[in-house]
């Protein structure tokens, strides 16, 4: 990342030319597709290997590339305020601790009411590893995210490669 801040004027072009690309494409290239996963220690026996996080630390083309479609994706759904009021993760100016404490609140003024109050929690910690991604790309459509856009969050999500790095060795 450093190479790529101090010479931002020589490869701005090249940067610009291969986002525009794969945007018009509608396809992630598959040079951008490999990350290098690092296993972090979460909690628990160190010998189980579900006690480690695995962390992908992707290319700095990647990363910007994502951070693009991102962007845009997210411009696209503020537009039409597609976003449940009520959802706290991944919004500007929003944060776990508004989410607590609108809850909290919430909380308060029902039992200040002399409402009955009940809740159901969920650890979601490893829902990442269940991910669908077949029933994300559906739920694209109901975004409006159709043709070009389906297909690279498509050609993003496929055929990707990684390696895994523990101690220094792959």
């Amino acid at each position: 990342m450093k190479i790529l801040k101090v010479g931002t004027h020589f490869i701005t072009a090249p940067r610009t030319y291969i986002c525009n690309k794969s945007l018009s494409s509608g396809s992630f290239s598959s040079w951008l597709k490999f990350s290098e996963i690092n296993p972090f220690y979460k909690k628990g026996d160190r010998t189980d290997i579900n006690n480690f996080w695995p962390i992908s630390l992707l290319t700095s083309f990647s990363k910007i590339l994502e951070k693009v479609i991102y962007t845009r994706l997210y411009q696209h759904i503020n537009q039409d305020n597609k976003l449940a009021t009520k959802q706290y993760v991944f919004r500007n100016n929003s944060s776990t601790e508004r989410a607590s404490s609108k809850l909290i609140n919430e909380i308060l003024l029902a039992l200040n009411n002399k409402l009955t109050v009940g809740g159901i929690f969920c650890d979601l910690g490893k829902a990442h590893d269940s991910a669908n991604y077949d029933m994300l790309l559906s739920n694209c459509e109901f975004y409006r995210f159709r043709g070009k856009t389906n297909a690279l969050l498509r050609s993003y999500l496929s055929d990707r490669y990684q390696r895994v790095l523990i101690n220094n060795s792959s």
